[in-house]
């Protein structure tokens, strides 16, 4: 079969030269779009150099220099949308948008587009957006953060970023886009039907529709087709159209006039009324859905050459032929100088570096440190601030607490000395929380900044990323660690991926409270009680926190928010549940797991990697966490009767594992007992027992005691799986063995 790439690129030539142009869809003109000839021909040549970048990334591959062919051919009308709306206006893109970021490209001095593109189709470390980890569009001076292949996952992000605006601008903040600004986010017609996609506009009308500003325009281009299975004709608009607190618009992709001016009606709703509206722009798609998507094999010549007729490129150039701006001639001499153009730049870009080393890849895995806004002074003003927000605690903070209350405060002290933090989630404000954590925290810092949620951890994620990327700091919470896993892909897809395929330019700053693990009494079954927190463990660059007492929750969370404040990291600080509102460690009324609550200037800090100890002992150490760490200390009690000299090691940061600082920890110690509540496959302690071995301690030495890999059941036999005290002061007993027979002789 013939090559189709060639065979565009030739009837693009032939008809354009001889007049053979496809009869208009849509009879908007540039002039009634309110274009001038100028800003006509320049969307056109955005077009068309879009269109010659996509043709070129195909013979290059061919060749073995280029290694990305999701192309934009067809789909050239959004560079329209682009020259509708300002340059600073957020953009999370679709990969077919080529042609907008090129338009948008000439909106900023000083840009070389095309050169950015090759280097970026040639992998090239010189690459100024991923450094050739991945072919994105994304630019820090557009304002358009680096997407990969997105299946709708950016959609949350830009509801977060859009509400930001209005958030900034009500909390008197400074943020990364004007007060003015709107955001735009763009998917394909088989992306709309993604639940991701459905959740983010669902939540985007949800906000719209309690009169909550939201400038937002969401762009559906639709081909009719993703991949090989065809959308319903009509399903779109029939979806869309009639959306609670949603403009709908619709505009022919074909004639970039008729997109513009739609365009710029959207851009005027969204921006003076600060109300979401729905773009929907027909298009085609050409040369199939990749470089290596043979379409004949789900579509016919005759589709497959209908589609090829109806080249918006070929649109274009009748507009621009009928109203007098651009001659035949001209139009095929801009065609052949900017292939010309691209061919000569190709050839320089692809002897540019590439990335050789994984440190080299995993450079920007960790995003750069900032200088983060200070903190308030601990002056007059900020103690007379603080004692009215701790002005009905202050007889429970002479005494210790549980951690429940603990984190509340610390929460309190945070959001105090940072004006930029918000809180978000299900049920945070009014409510408090599932188990009271942030009570009245709505009532002390306003509904602004303790943000109710809708019911969909996709969007409760997605806020918290997309008001990050202007500013804001969010700690967002997610009731359940199970519920975790509806949106998963928000963090690993999402969130942990920005620095990296932005070389750190774009970053979303983040806590995420998760209340998790298991042992909770009388609530729940495996949704409530989820001892697993392997979801997070394979995600590159994230810090996985676990506080197993009030004392250390309060230094670790200031810690996560420094993480996220100066060193711009993705944090999940996991509470554990059972753990909230204990109070006794070994028998009741003996207050052990209780603890004093200290301000901030006199924090005993807690850094990030650095374990807890309790005991000196050497015949035992037992690395454990969380729940484990609270059942360990309650069967050191038992061990030392037998007298068992031990230590306890509590990890506290899960993710990256403190490998030094546990080494350290362990040094000396005869024997090794590593307690994990987690189920044995997938566990830390699978990592922790082979960072013993590595290190040279005997598998004699060693033993772990897990959770079986088993669900939670409910009742009784909820800990029936799981860890407890008797059956820690078993295995140790069981892997002392001859020291423990020493001692009794």
């Amino acid at each position: 079969m013939q090559n189709r790439a060639e065979v565009v690129e030739q009837n693009f030539l032939r008809r354009v030269s001889t007049g053979d142009l496809p009869a208009p869809l849509s009879d908007t003109s540039p002039q009634q779009a309110g274009l001038s000839p100028a800003q006509a021909a320049a969307i056109f040549e955005s077009q068309a150099l879009s269109r010659i970048l996509d043709l070129h990334s195909r013979k290059l591959q061919a060749r073995g220099e280029s290694f990305y062919t999701i192309g934009s051919s067809g789909h050239e009308g959004n560079a329209a949308i682009a020259a509708a709306f300002r340059h600073n206006d957020m953009a999370f893109l679709h990969y077919r948008d080529a042609a907008f970021m090129i338009q948008r490209s000439k909106q900023v001095p000083g840009q070389t587009i095309a050169w950015d593109f090759l280097l970026s189709f040639a992998a090239s470390s010189e690459d100024p957006i991923a450094g050739g980890r991945h072919k994105v569009l994304g630019s820090k001076s557009l304002f358009i953060p680096p997407q990969t292949s997105t299946i709708a996952s950016h959609l949350p992000k830009a509801v977060g970023a859009a509400y930001s605006i209005g958030l900034n601008r009500r909390l008197r903040l400074n943020g990364e886009m004007p007060d003015d600004a709107v955001v735009l986010c763009s998917f394909g017609d088989a992306s709309l039907n993604h639940s991701t996609a459905q959740g983010a506009i669902n939540t985007s009308c949800w906000t719209a529709y309690q009169r909550v500003p939201l400038p937002l325009l969401w762009v559906c281009e639709d081909n009719g087709i993703g991949i090989s299975v065809r959308t319903p004709q009509g399903w779109v608009e029939a979806n869309m159209s009639r959306r609670p607190g949603l403009h709908y618009l619709r505009c022919d992709g074909l004639n970039f006039a008729d997109v513009y001016a739609t365009a710029h009606r959207a851009e005027s709703i969204v921006r003076k009324r600060r109300e979401p509206a729905f773009l929907h722009m027909s298009c085609v798609r050409l040369m199939g859905h990749a470089g290596s998507d043979a379409q004949q094999a789900y579509l016919s010549m005759k589709e497959i050459e209908a589609h090829e007729a109806q080249d918006p490129l070929l649109h274009s150039a009748r507009l621009l032929i009928e109203h007098g701006i651009l001659s035949a001639h001209d139009i095929i001499e801009l065609y052949q100088a900017t292939t010309e153009r691209v061919v000569k730049v190709a050839e320089e870009a692809i002897q540019r570096p590439k990335l050789l080393t994984s440190k080299s890849v995993m450079a920007s895995l960790t995003p750069p440190r900032r200088i983060a806004e200070p903190q308030k002074e601990y002056d007059d003003a900020y103690q007379e601030a603080r004692e009215r927000i701790f002005a009905r605690e202050r007889v429970q903070m002479e005494s210790p607490q549980h951690t429940a209350r603990l984190i509340n405060w610390a929460l309190s002290d945070l959001m105090l000395s940072h004006q930029e933090i918000i809180l978000a989630g299900e049920d945070v404000g009014r409510k408090g929380g599932v188990y009271g954590v942030t009570q009245k925290l709505q009532e002390k810092f306003g509904s602004h900044r303790v943000i109710d949620t809708l019911l969909d951890e996709q969007s409760i994620l997605g806020l918290g990323i997309g008001v990050a990327h202007n500013r804001l700091l969010p700690i967002v919470e997610i009731q359940f660690l199970a519920y975790v896993h509806n949106a998963e892909d928000q963090l690993r897809g999402e969130a942990a991926t920005l620095s990296f395929f932005s070389q750190g330019q774009f970053t979303n700053p983040m806590v995420v409270r998760i209340a998790g693990l298991a042992y909770q009494k009388g609530f729940g079954g495996h949704f409530h009680n989820d001892n697993s927190f392997n979801v997070f463990r394979d995600i590159p660059g994230l810090i996985v926190a676990c506080p197993s007492n009030g004392w250390d929750a309060v230094s670790m969370l200031r810690e996560s928010v420094r993480l996220a404040r100066e060193e711009q990291r993705v944090v999940i600080f996991l509470e554990p549940i059972a753990l909230y509102m204990t109070r006794d460690l070994h028998e009741e009324g003996d207050g052990q797991w209780t603890y004093p609550y200290l301000p901030p200037q006199e924090n005993q800090h807690i850094g990030f990697g650095q374990v807890g100890q309790w005991g000196k002992g050497k015949d035992l150490a037992i690395i454990t966490y969380g729940n484990g760490y609270y059942l360990s200390r309650q069967a050191a009690k038992a061990l030392e009767q037998d007298g068992v000299r031990l230590r306890i090691i509590d990890l506290r940061w899960l993710l990256p594992l403190p490998e030094d600082a546990l080494l350290e920890a362990v040094e000396g110690c005869e024997r090794i007992l590593v307690v994990d509540e987690c189920r044995r496959t997938g566990s830390v302690s699978e990592e922790i027992m082979t960072l013993l071995m590595e290190s040279g301690w005997d598998r004699t030495q060693v033993s772990r005691l897990c959770a079986e890999d088993s669900f939670i059941p409910l009742g009784r036999a909820a800990t029936c799986t799981l860890p407890d005290r008797d059956g820690i002061v078993e295995a140790a007993r069981a892997l002392l063995g001859h020291i423990l027979l020493a001692k009794a002789e």
